[in-house]
């Protein structure tokens, strides 16, 4: 799929899901690090452009784009074999809770079936738990844990591991 290729488009907004480009990346890093301001339990930013930079190499970011131009939310996929992996999904503060989210939960979906995928797994930490009930909601269950391997260090007196969640595709 060429990488400036449409996703997804809703006929009644002027919103579309794209494939983001390496242009994108000086406008994708501060709307990451904004949507996840809310990680205080961990030390300084969430991506920079070293670490984004390698996640587009090995991976590839949607990016929800309004008609004037602007990324509101992206979200990172990769095609592992059978299963995808979904994550660092960001949507601007300012267009939280608006159901954009989910709108590109459903459009990295739809590329990781594309791709061959039969199932989707998701890593949250576990100090979101709001964030279990969501993607429970959304066809998503609690398939094990993992260590939290992060190059952000937890702040003092923090333990945290990854939730594993699934869902068939």
């Amino acid at each position: 799929m060429a990488q400036n290729s449409r996703l997804s488009s809703d006929p009644d907004s002027s919103l579309r899901i794209r494939l983001a480009t390496e242009a994108d990346r000086p406008r994708l890093i501060p709307l990451i690090n904004s949507a996840f301001a809310i990680e205080t339990f961990l030390e300084g930013t969430r991506t920079d452009e070293e670490c984004l930079a390698g996640m587009m190499q090995k991976g590839t970011i949607l990016a929800a784009e309004n008609a004037a131009g602007e990324i509101l939310g992206c979200v990172y996929t990769e095609a592992r074999g059978k299963h995808g992996y979904l994550g660092q999904l960001a949507v601007d503060p300012a267009q939280q809770c608006k159901g954009l989210a989910i709108r590109l939960v459903a459009a990295d979906e739809e590329h990781l079936r594309r791709q061959g995928c039969e199932a989707v797994d998701i890593l949250v930490l576990s100090l979101r738990p709001e964030l279990p009930p969501i993607y429970r909601r959304h066809g998503y269950v609690e398939t094990g844990a993992e260590e939290f391997h992060s190059p952000r260090p937890l702040k003092p007196g923090n333990e945290c591991h990854c939730i594993v969640m699934s869902k068939q595709l």
